[in-house]
């Protein structure tokens, strides 16, 4: 039983490790686990942001995808942070009173982590 659970770690490092773009992170992440949105819909920014907790390795890595509102269209541009465990409780408890303030102050600060994030 244990060398079935070493190779099954093993994979999901090697697979977590030959992610080499931002939409290689976000495909990984999303196809690794459930993800808890929180949408704002009064938000000029931010259509969406997606919690997500990946174990690898018997180790929690904490991501959120952000999706950012496109100008005149009802799409929207993903983009992922690696962030700490408390980050999706701060953040959902703020951005209903402004979802770019809570943005700012609970994700942004992770924005070189991945090296994903976009420049402002």
């Amino acid at each position: 039983m244990k060398p079935v659970i070493v190779t099954l770690s093993l994979m999901f490092i090697s697979l977590f490790s030959i992610c080499q773009t931002c939409e290689e992170y976000i495909e990984f992440v999303k196809s690794e686990s459930y993800g808890t949105t929180y949408s704002s819909y009064d938000s000029e920014a931010i259509s969406e942001v997606t919690f997500y907790d990946v174990m690898i390795d018997y180790q929690t890595y904490y991501f959120a995808i952000v999706c950012f509102k496109r100008e005149y269209s009802y799409s929207c541009s993903e983009y992922i942070y690696q962030v700490s465990s408390n980050t999706q409780i701060n953040y959902s408890t703020n951005y209903l009173n402004s979802a770019g303030k809570a943005f700012w102050n609970y994700i942004h600060p992770y924005n070189k982590n991945l090296g994903c994030a976009p420049n402002f």
